[in-house]
This record gives structure tokens, sequence and C-alpha cells, in this order.
């Protein structure tokens, strides 16, 4: 079932008038052929995008400004949590603290939704991992900032309530802002994903990516394999038929950072791997935040996501840090695993 949306998407990286196509444009420029859109999406949308330039100049500078390092403080999960992690929960925060259109924010460092707005125009939850792949900062490595904008079904006149998301299909809208030698913007309203690339020497995010298509199949793979040992027994069988038996056995590629594997994928086609293990029986990613728009993205690409008996975004929320099994990327890999831990259980 197709997400509902705002905004669709508009082909080409040209505007109309044949100009260079920034974000903004393509947001309103696509508002505009959906007649019934009311424009609050598109303002969410933007004000993402205005938080990403925040924190990307912040990231380029966080070694002379002296935010990288450990805080001294865990999260709610228990994870150590860096300068950075928080910097990007406070921009993210600030970024929508006196918008009318999100009534929730949920965030992996916040360990309950933070309230934003109560009126009936407050429609969307919006949930954020604000800097997946942090072990990464300290090292210059890629990370990233993972976004899901949901609006619940609710009562006429009421604001969202985060109880009432009832699974990754009730988002509108869901994206990632990836730091690495470039800063990509890549987003979906459910008509498809487009990538954008910050030009830094003109402040706007342009598109880069139109359109974009992981495909079917792919020669890469990404997983911890230090944890191989404690997967069950169809998740390591699948491991030895990636690198053994093959013409060609696939390739890892692991960058501990999440969004930059499965950007990777979306790409050039692969599988990202987090698997249930023996420390995280029911999985160690979140849903809400970081599988779930991730999920929605690839699937509107054309590729897969699933826990690996279920597709990540049917499975039900039962709270908001919840963790699932994860597996993403091209459609045929993602099959083939849900086929080893099906014949396995």
């Amino acid at each position: 079932m197709a997400a509902p949306r705002d905004v669709t998407t508009t082909e080409g990286a040209r505007g109309t008038d044949g100009g260079a196509m920034t974000l903004s444009r393509h947001i309103l420029e696509s508002q505009r052929q959906q007649p019934r859109a009311r424009g609050e999406l598109s303002v969410l949308l933007l004000q993402l995008a205005f938080a990403g330039k925040i924190f990307s100049h912040a990231l380029r500078r966080s070694a002379l400004d002296r935010r990288l390092g450990p805080t001294g403080d865990r999260n709610v999960q228990g994870e150590a949590t860096k300068k950075l992690d928080v910097f990007g929960n406070d921009t993210i925060v600030e970024a929508f603290a006196r918008s009318e259109l999100v009534a929730a924010l949920v965030s992996e460092e916040m360990d309950e939704p933070r309230q934003i707005a109560c009126g009936k125009r407050a429609s969307y939850v919006l949930c954020v991992d604000p800097l997946d792949g942090s072990s990464n900062s300290d090292v210059n490595g890629v990370v990233a900032t993972i976004f899901g904008v949901y609006r619940p079904a609710r009562d006429v006149g009421a604001a969202a309530t985060v109880a009432h998301v009832r699974s990754g299909r009730d988002q509108v809208a869901a994206g990632y802002i990836m730091y690495g030698p470039s800063t990509s913007f890549v987003y979906t309203t459910g008509g498809g994903v487009h990538g954008f690339t910050l030009d830094h020497d003109i402040g706007e995010f342009l598109l880069t990516h139109p359109s974009m298509q992981c495909p079917p199949h792919g020669p890469y793979y990404g997983a911890n394999l230090a944890n191989v040992q404690d997967w069950d027994e169809g998740a390591q069988e699948y491991i030895r038929h990636l690198t053994a038996g093959r013409d060609r056995a696939n390739s890892l590629r692991y960058s501990g950072a999440l969004v930059a594997d499965i950007h990777r994928s979306l790409l050039e086609g692969g599988i990202y791997l987090y698997p249930a293990d023996r420390r995280h029986p029911g999985g160690k990613l979140r849903l809400a935040y970081e599988c779930a728009p991730l999920a929605f993205v690839l699937e509107q690409a054309g590729g897969a996501a699933s826990t690996g008996t279920a597709a990540v975004l049917d499975t039900p929320f039962e709270s908001i840090h919840q963790r699932v099994p994860f597996a993403a990327g091209s459609r045929d890999e993602v099959a083939i695993f849900e086929r080893f831990i099906r014949e396995r259980r």
C-alpha cells in the first residue's frame, strides 16, 4: 500500500525553464502538481534541509571548534554519546521548536518524545537519528542524519500523537542527509527517490540524482562480520553463500555507518545486514528512525528491506526505541536472505 503524500516528485535535473533544479524548487514544483496539497510537508522538508546545512557546516569545523569526542554521558540505549550527537539533536529540535506542523519529535538521543505543537495543524510526527555512524565522527568518516515523517490517523481537529503511529506505512516522507566528501540530501514522498548535493558556494542543494533506482541485485554486501558467530544459522549460512561456492564471491563493503552502506546499495546494488545476535535477540537497529525511513526510501527506489521474516514497513510499532533485525538493499538479494532465514528456522 502506497503511503499518502502531499508532494510528488519531478523528473530531471533542470527546472521547467531550464535552470538548475534546487531542492526547494523541486519540492515546490512537485507540490503544484498536487491540487490538494497544502504545502505543509514542503515546509517540513525544507526545514530538514536547513538543519542539514547547519550540521554540514558544523561537521566541517568540528575538529577546529572542539566538538569531537564523547560527552561522558549515555543515551537511552546505553550507548556513549558524542558531542556531535548532542549538537545534531539540538539542531533538529531547534529547527522545529516553533513549528505548528510537527506535533512530536522522536530522536535516538531523547528518552521520550518531545512535544512540539498541539494545534490542529500539527499532523506530523518526526522521527530522527541525528548522527548515524557517530563512531566515524572522530576519524573523519561518513556520518548521516536519518529522518522519517509520519502522519498517523487522528481525529479531526486533534494533533497527531506518537501513540497513533502504527508502522512504517504511516510515513509520508523519509530520507537521509549524508555528510561525506560532499553533503547529500536523499528523500522520497512516495513517488520515487531523488538525490541532491549541497553546493557550499551558493548554499543550495542541487538535484544530481533524479529518479534513483536500486539495481535488483548487486556485487556488494555490508555486515559486521565480527558478530557472525553470534547470528542464527540462517544468517550464517547466507554469508557462506555470499563468500564461497560461486563463480564470483560478493565483495565486502562495511563502513560502520548504516546510511553510507545503504547508499552504496541504492546506487550500485547489494545488501546490508544487521541480523539479530545473542546480545540483541530482537535486533540492534531502531525501527522508527533508522530502519523504517531507509526501508521507505529503498522500496520507492525498487529495493527492499526486511526483518528476515517480514517487510520492515509492515512491522507494527511497539515502542519508540523498538529494535528489529535488518536486511536491506537490492530486491533479489533481500529475497534470497529471507529464504535462508525461513528455511533454517
